[in-house]
């Protein structure tokens, strides 16, 4: 069991962390919340209200911003599983050029950004 009893959050805290230690000062590493907590009728008015605003259905967890390069983020716990409309959202993103993945560690995540050319102040052992 996670500290917080949310795996997925405990991840997305600890890529948060990690991606702002190792990407050059100035980085940018943004998650948007766009889902509202509980149910019920207030939820519901409350998402519609979002995606009035501009709220996209399956948007990223993360959005890293770093010297002119983007990239999109998608955290999942080890056993999770992205839904359609964030696999749709992936296949959106990529097709207007820009990076996508699904990532459960903040290992993965560096790895991901590194091998789409994001320069990282970490040390790449051979």
């Amino acid at each position: 069991m996670s500290a917080r009893g949310n795996p997925e959050a405990d991840a997305q805290r600890a890529i948060v962390a990690y991606l702002r230690a190792i990407l050059p000062i100035g980085s940018i590493v943004h998650h948007s919340a766009n889902e509202v907590a509980g149910g019920g009728p207030k939820a519901r008015l409350q998402q519609s209200i979002r995606q009035g605003m501009g709220v996209h259905a399956g948007f990223s967890d993360l959005i890293v911003i770093s010297q002119g390069r983007v990239a999109f983020l998608e955290v999942k716990s080890k056993v999770g599983r992205a839904s359609p409309s964030q696999l749709a959202f992936g296949q959106a993103v990529e097709a207007q050029g820009f990076p996508w993945a699904i990532v459960r560690t903040p290992e993965d995540a560096g790895a991901f950004l590194e091998g789409r050319g994001f320069k990282t102040r970490r040390k790449i052992r051979p």
